[in-house]
């Protein structure tokens, strides 16, 4: 057999290796370093190694010392004899370490950690060369007779699919299209596919020859399904979403238009108008480069207003406002198109628009009149404000990137400065102010310092001491509201393991004491084992808080509930082993019960739950298992609802925590669509709902009366945020800046004729004009009472108990405790706490109003319902879009989209555009009943989003501005491989956490389950080597339980150029597609047929397709060669075994 023995290893090998490698077997050995001494010596790395067999499959894979006590953890990988990877095990941590060895006996150990427990996932795969799973049976014993049933068939008759007929027009140059329905899908005609759950929850899923779901049924019982049917257009665009309440045996009109979800798209097949249930039409308007420029919802348009942004010629928005003009979408179209390249450049000279100067043109982009500005983004270069700071040069001793050259490094390409507008009335005070927000990076481009002014000439300056990672070492934020005020400092520290797991978080206020807010300690998987809290000496926290979870990796136990001792809390979750006889065991993720405990009374309670095979919560019974009567029903909570989740009635007990069980809301709901318009409380019981009442809803689906609560009147901006509520006795007033990011908040009392007004300025939090507090890591600093106080949480976010520290060692504030749905326990353990800080479920601020403030929406804990229409709303297609968290507020996560990032090469001016990936000549016509004809233009992009089965894209300019940027910059900034990779490394650092942020989510478990796809082109290639190296480090710094969910599964490189100075990650499958011979680069075109190093022949394709041509538009054969790899978890991160 021949042996291969690769090692590979990174920066300053020399004296630093003691590995002990199994030299006689097959090994790939990757070591990065985590931090440096000031002798350049490192002194901390990750270490892996990975073993395989003869058959170059994978084996073992060792994380080299990897766990807290120093031991190596290691992953074994098992196949059939079919020679499939059918069994997938747990890390097992090791009693020592062999230095990088082969581990002779891995699974030996697995007794020490996990017990008795089973380590392994397995898959039952068909015997079929399509090698399709029948099941998936998870780790643990208790799931071993629970699998995931998966099955795979034709449809029959008896499915009764319905089958929908639509007729596409063209008006105003857009798609129209109608739908009526023609009949049934007769049998085999739908590919079928079935997911049962661990609990039995069944869902089925059909899809027609092309690949197009057609519907998605949810089994509630033999006799009803929850069916989401999907209607596409003549041309394959989605036209219609029926979620299941609207799914009827006919199609009438005003279900349409109250509960479908419609589409309209122009001749480029770009989105232009929709229409959402219960809000009216949204237009979109796009420029040649396809490019967002104008929106417009109802409320807009009601004001003949559109929302604007205008780029610069890299494509990066520059400008964003508010346009005065009452056109048509189709008149803002022919105007934009008028425009040509339609973008703005930089300028030394301003002029002014809402009290700001703008240091950009305004000629050449449209609009260049009518309009008022919202925000600005500077890049490359500090404008010529006055209200500039002083720039630093350097920070924590770093120097700091300039706007000059230096070493070949500047601020080129980078966003330095946003500026952002206050937004309210017109006629309101901080109406016309901004707020700064500056940006300083190190020689590295990694942010190192900031500095916001806000709209009280006050300020927010936070300061970053970065190790080798770009981990903090320390940060220091100073902040003082107004110019005359003193200034706060605040010191924070952080020391880390030998693997980077935090370890000590200190905090200090001023010059006052150290606290240390955080100490923790993990177990052999890196799982927080427990977390030593406040005080100022390590040795003597104030609260010890342990933390346990089962074989699946879920949370268990927040201290022991049954055994408090010193602690102040403990809270208990139970998945399948619930212990009152009228619970129900959960083995698909829903909790079972919650078992919770204070040191106020020693009381301990329970909340034992139930679901309906949609996993929505149905009811929350209340228990005392330690009390003579165990269910006592006094907090019982339990709902009903319609198809689409909007809840129908719910009956709640509460008020006293005795054994006879006090009604005080039984709630009947009354809805119009999804909007709810009235609702009647008949429990006679004013400790809950006060009898019942209407409530209605503008264009927008915003809720502008609520006479439930006593609010008369909500006014919203064009956020949709609320900016002011009249109620009964009390008038609201809110100040937001332009991205949303709540100001102030006042409160005007009528009886008595007074003000309270509330600042929200960083994170520093003022009443009257008086600093209260600053959230910290664990609680809150009171800066009124000059104390730190720590809060108990549960899993989801919840405040639980608030305590400080006093003489005896602890004590408790407030103690908080909720309803499923977000209300609070009344009647036991109340405590007044501190009035300043009202953030309670969720972590989220009470408002005086009763609603809960999330940011994006206000929501209503009493009701179990959003005031307003989500607006993440279409990536919940079956769910109501004013229902809260899906209705599983017992394990709520908010799920987001897809993505599939496509990075462009050299370009004239289309880069980071759909554009650049779309032919330029029509293929086709749709013609609108003899009008003029509309290109439809071949695009290469949908064709590998098809591929993929991934919708949604992101565009990304590989290039940095195409060719006027190559010849015309003051340096060479695109045409050297490392510059491309640095400024794809760049870009993916700011990208990051917003993509990993819309990632797709599984509604039940919140668990990530949207994969990452890169596809380049050119010059792309080298900059996307940079952009992914970008969002592995992100992810890399992750919690490992997240870290598991993401993965990168395609990097697809075609044509890229200069591929000989390009290496292949050897963990993500990469295709390289070449088209040689090509002579339209200059006469450099070799450049473009070299391989990348390290990439396996069998991801290279070469003149695979009829051309030779370097455009990405010739590579449309190849488009079918696009496949994800398989990925394999070794319990650090993922590998990819036949990427190689």
């Amino acid at each position: 057999m021949k042996k291969i023995i690769i090692p590979v290893s990174i920066l300053l090998m020399a004296g630093t290796i003691n590995a002990q490698l199994t030299s006689t077997e097959n090994y790939i050995q990757a070591k990065t370093y985590l931090d440096y001494d000031a002798a350049g010596q490192p002194v901390k790395n990750s270490e892996t190694v990975q073993y395989f067999d003869g058959l170059g499959r994978l084996k073992q894979t060792v994380g080299v010392k990897y766990s807290p006590l120093g031991n190596d953890v290691v992953t074994p990988v098992e196949y059939d004899s079919y020679g499939r990877q059918a069994k997938d095990y747990l890390p097992i941590p090791q009693g020592g370490t062999l230095n990088g060895g082969i581990i002779p006996n891995p699974t030996g150990s697995a007794s020490t950690f996990y017990g008795g427990e089973k380590i392994y996932s397995e898959k039952i795969i068909e015997n079929s060369p399509l090698d399709r799973i029948k099941q998936q049976i998870q780790v643990g014993n208790d799931w071993s007779a629970k699998p995931v049933n998966f099955g795979y068939e034709a449809n029959i008759g008896e499915d009764y699919v319905r089958k929908y007929e639509v007729s596409t027009t063209w008006v105003e140059e857009r798609t129209q299209t109608s739908v009526k329905l023609l009949q049934y899908f007769q049998a085999a005609q739908l590919y079928k596919n079935m997911v049962t759950d661990e609990d039995g929850n069944k869902t089925i899923e059909f899809k027609n020859t092309k690949g197009q779901t057609l519907l998605v049924r949810k089994v509630l019982s033999p006799t009803e399904n929850a069916d989401t049917y999907y209607v596409y257009n003549e041309y394959d665009q989605l036209a219609f979403v029926i979620p299941p309440l609207a799914s009827a045996p006919t199609v009438e009109p005003a279900t349409v238009e109250s509960l479908y979800y419609q589409y309209r798209y122009d001749g480029r097949g770009r989105l232009v108008e929709k229409k959402l249930p219960g809000k009216d039409w949204e237009y979109m308007v796009y420029d040649r480069q396809d490019r967002l420029v104008l929106t417009q919802d109802a409320n807009l348009r009601a004001k003949g207003q559109w929302l604007f942004t205008k780029y610069d010629q890299f494509s990066r928005p520059v400008y964003a406002g508010i346009l005065n003009s009452a056109p048509g979408r189709l008149q803002q179209v022919n105007a934009i198109e008028s425009k040509g390249s339609n973008y703005e450049v930089r300028t030394t000279s301003g002029w002014s628009n809402s009290g700001m100067t703008v240091f950009y043109t305004n000629n050449t982009a449209y609009p260049t009149t009518n309009f008022k500005l919202l925000s600005l983004n500077y890049y490359d270069a500090y404008p010529g404000y006055d209200f500039n700071p002083p720039f630093p040069s350097g920070i924590q001793g770093e120097p700091t990137l300039s706007d000059v050259v230096v070493d070949g490094k500047s601020t080129k390409g980078l966003l330095i400065l946003n500026i952002v507008k206050n937004v309210g009335d017109d006629s309101w005070t901080f109406n016309d102010k901004w707020t700064k927000n500056y940006t300083y990076y190190d020689k590295k481009g990694r942010v190192i310092g900031t500095h916001s002014i806000n709209h009280y000439e006050g300020y927010t300056r936070a300061e970053s001491k970065l190790n080798f990672t770009g981990t903090p070492q320390f940060v220091v934020t100073k902040h003082k509201r107004l110019p005359a005020e003193s200034e706060k400092t605040i010191t924070e520290s952080f020391i880390y393991d030998h693997q980077n797991r935090l370890l000590v978080h200190k905090h200090k206020v001023d010059n006052g004491s150290e606290e240390i807010l955080a100490q923790n300690k993990y177990n052999e998987v890196s799982q927080l084992e427990s977390k030593k809290v406040g005080g100022t000496d390590l040795a003597t926290p104030i609260q010890t808080v342990d933390y346990k979870y089962n074989i699946r990796g879920w949370i268990s136990q927040i201290n022991d509930p049954v055994a408090l001792g010193n602690d102040l809390f403990g809270y208990k979750l139970k998945y399948q082993t619930p212990e009152a006889p009228s619970s129900v065991a959960r083995f698909n993720g829903n909790i079972a019960e919650v078992d919770w405990k204070t040191a106020n009374d020693g009381v301990r309670r329970r909340y034992g739950y139930t679901y309906d095979k949609l996993n929505r919560l149905g009811s929350a019974k209340y228990q005392k298992p330690d009390a003579g009567v165990i269910e006592t029903n006094a907090y019982n909570e339990s709902v009903t609802y319609d198809l689409n989740g909007n809840i129908q009635s719910l009956l709640r007990f509460g008020g006293s925590d005795g054994n006879s069980a006090l009604k005080i809301d039984d709630i009947k709901y009354t809805y119009e669509g999804n909007q709810l318009v009235d609702l009647w409380d008949s429990s006679g019981n004013s400790l809950g709902l006060d009898g019942g009442d209407s409530m209605a809803y503008d264009d927008n689906g915003n809720m502008i009366m609520d006479n439930a609560h006593y609010i008369w009147e909500l006014s919203y901006n064009h956020l949709n945020l609320p900016e002011s509520i009249v109620k009964k006795y009390e008038y609201f007033k809110y100040i937001y800046s332009a991205n949303g990011t709540k100001l102030s908040s006042y409160q005007f009392l009528r009886e008595f004729d007074q003000m309270i007004a509330h600042d929200y300025l960083d994170g520093f939090q003022y009443k009257d004009g008086v600093l209260q507090f600053v959230p910290t890591n664990g609680g809150y600093y009171s800066f009124a009472e000059n104390r730190y106080v720590y809060n108990y949480t549960d899993h989801l976010g919840n405040t639980r108990v608030s305590y400080i520290k006093n003489g005896a060692g602890a004590q408790i504030l407030e103690e908080n405790n909720y309803y499923p749905f977000g209300l609070n326990h009344s009647g036991y353990n109340s405590s007044p706490g501190t009035s300043s800080y009202k953030y309670k479920y969720n972590g989220k601020e009470l408002q005086e109003t009763g609603y809960y403030d999330y940011g994006a929406r206000m929501y209503m804990p009493d009701l179990g319902r959003w005031g307003t229409s989500d607006g993440k709303g279409e990536l919940y297609l079956s769910k109501s879009p004013y229902s809260y968290a899906n209705n599983t507020p017992v394990n709520a996560i908010d799920p987001d989209g897809n993505l599939v990032i496509f990075i462009n090469g050299q370009h004239g001016g289309n880069g980071g555009s759909r554009e650049y990936w779309s032919s330029s000549n029509p293929v086709g016509y749709m013609t609108a009943n003899g009008g003029s004809p509309f290109a439809v233009y071949s695009r290469f992009d949908q064709a590998v989003m098809r591929q993929l089965n991934d919708n949604n894209a992101m565009y990304v300019d590989g290039a940095m501005g195409g060719w006027k940027n190559t010849f015309f910059a003051t340096e060479n900034v695109n045409t050297s491989v490392t510059n491309r990779i640095n400024s794809g490394f760049a870009q993916g650092k700011k990208d990051a956490a917003e993509i990993i942020k819309n990632l797709a989510r599984d509604e039940t478990s919140g668990a990530i389950v949207e994969t990452i796809k890169i596809v380049t082109h050119s010059m792309g290639g080298a900059y996307g080597k940079g952009y992914v190296k970008a969002l592995k480090e992100y992810i890399a710094g992750l919690p490992k339980e997240q870290q598991k969910q993401i993965k990168i599964t395609l990097v697809a490189d075609f044509d890229p150029f200069q591929a000989g100075s390009l290496k292949v990650d050897p963990n993500i499958k990469t295709q390289q597609f070449i088209h040689e011979d090509n002579e339209n680069i200059k006469g450099i075109g070799w450049l473009a047929n070299e391989k990348e190093q390290g990439i396996s022949d069998n991801n290279v394709y070469i003149n695979t397709g009829s051309s030779t041509d370097h455009s990405v538009l010739t590579f449309f054969n190849d488009i079918s060669k696009l496949q994800e790899g398989i990925y394999l978890w070794n319990g650090n991160s993922w590998i990819c075994p036949k990427c190689k």
